[in-house]
């Protein structure tokens, strides 16, 4: 049975860490965006459009990203513990 309180915890701080790392990375290097994009996403030829780095922007995504990954750990949880093995 997983403590899905504590898994909420560590996800939030988890996710905090990599999106703040993410913005930084493409604070520095504008580059790792569409690098991403094609290698990652296997899409190529997308007008990006500019960067927009801004505190409201961080702040935003980082409301998003935690909400996200709040919906996507609390399912994991559930269903590990409503799975019967």
């Amino acid at each position: 049975m997983l403590n899905i309180k504590h898994l909420l915890k560590v996800s939030a701080a988890w996710i905090s860490v990599v999106y703040a790392v993410c913005f930084l990375g493409v604070a520095f290097w504008p580059g790792v965006r569409s690098g991403f994009m094609m290698y990652g996403l296997h899409v190529n030829g997308l007008n990006m459009g500019q960067n927009v780095l801004t505190i409201g922007t961080f702040i935003s995504g980082l409301i998003i990203w935690n909400i996200v990954a709040f919906l996507a750990v609390w399912l994991f949880g559930f269903l590990f513990n409503n799975i019967k093995k």
